[in-house]
Order: structure tokens, then sequence, then C-alpha cells
């Protein structure tokens, strides 16, 4: 007999630090904006980036497999993150994991490819605002300064002494997604809310 007992809904990492972030986006006066983004898709591929897999893979997401180190490329509300030499993270809308895992799977046929969803791994964290850089670079040893790190740039990094991989979103005051691990996002939460008091 089928399981008809009501699921409970997904509760995200951060949906107790909610109204905290927008507190701190509010008393800041628009210099910072803080929320979560949560239940992202996130999907991890790996496949030889010089290989047939990966001239498939790309027209079958609509988009271009970036093969500049630690760039970004974006259709519509999709993005490509170049992770590695044969590595991308597919970040797309809540829900589409089971979709990209599919259509990845069929572009490659036989060839080699790794296909795996890790969107509950982590949660994405927004920090946007005209500060935005200026209260990561409190905690972040990358250059953020746009020539260096602009928009359609990404990275894994430490944020807080947490591992993280940072984007820059394309589009004027877009700001930055923050993906963290699950495990660390109350921490690196509470991290941007002590140092955002420097904006209020």
């Amino acid at each position: 007999m089928a399981d008809t007992a009501p699921r409970p809904p997904l509760r995200s990492p951060l949906a107790h630090a909610a109204p905290r972030l927008a507190a701190a986006t509010r008393a800041s006066g628009g210099a910072v904006r803080l929320a979560e983004l949560p239940f992202l898709t996130q999907v991890d591929v790996r496949l030889d980036a010089k290989g047939a897999a990966a001239d498939a893979v790309g027209p079958a997401l609509g988009l271009t497999l970036p093969t500049e180190p630690g760039t970004v490329e974006r259709a519509g509300e999709s993005r490509a993150l170049w992770l590695g030499p044969d590595e991308w993270l597919l970040v797309g809308p809540p829900g589409g994991a089971r979709d990209l895992e599919t259509r990845i799977r069929a572009a490659a046929g036989d060839e080699p490819v790794s296909v795996t969803d890790v969107s509950a791994q982590r949660t994405t964290l927004l920090v946007a605002g005209p500060r935005a850089r200026d209260l990561l670079a409190h905690g972040c040893a990358l250059d953020l300064h746009p020539r260096a790190f602009g928009p359609g740039r990404c990275a894994q990094t430490d944020l807080a002494r947490t591992q993280v991989v940072l984007v820059s979103r394309d589009g004027g005051g877009a700001g930055f997604w923050v993906l963290v691990r699950s495990s660390f996002a109350g921490y690196l939460a509470d991290w941007l809310l002590d140092a955002a008091t420097e904006y209020v």
C-alpha cells in the first residue's frame, strides 16, 4: 500500500534567520541586502571538457559549459559554473535537478559522465547592495574589485573560514551568490549579520 501520509513542508537551512536577514537589510538603508535563496537546483557534472560529451551536453542544456577557469555561463535562469578542468556546477530554479540529470545523461549517450544532484548539500545566500563587496571582503582573501572579480566570475574560496562557492552575478546591482554547505549556513549567516552592523 502506498504511503499517503502528508509530507512535512521543506524547511530551508536558514528559514529561522530570514527575519534577521531582512531586518539587517532594512537597517542598512540599502547599503547591503541579505537574503537566503533556498532550494536552488544544484547539479555537479564531471566529464571530459574536450570530449564528445561536452559538445553534446551544452546544447542540450541551452548553454555553453565554460572552459575558462572561474567563469560562469548563463542562459535564462540557469547558470553553469566552472569549478575545475572537468567539473561544473549547474545552478537553476528549484525542482529542476531530475530534468537536468535526464537531459545530461541522454545527451552524453555512451560517453563517460558523472551527474550528481547536490541541491540538498548547500543553500545560497544573496549578498547585494552598494557595500556588498566591502562586506564580503571582511572575511574573504580574494580580490573582489570588479576588475578582478566582476560579473560572470566564480570561485571556490573561504569566507569567514567557511568553504563556499562565490558567484559575482551579472546585471546592475545583482550582487553575489554565496553557496555554502547547509551545516555551515547558520554560522555564515551570523557572521554576515555581525559584519553588516558596520553599515547600520
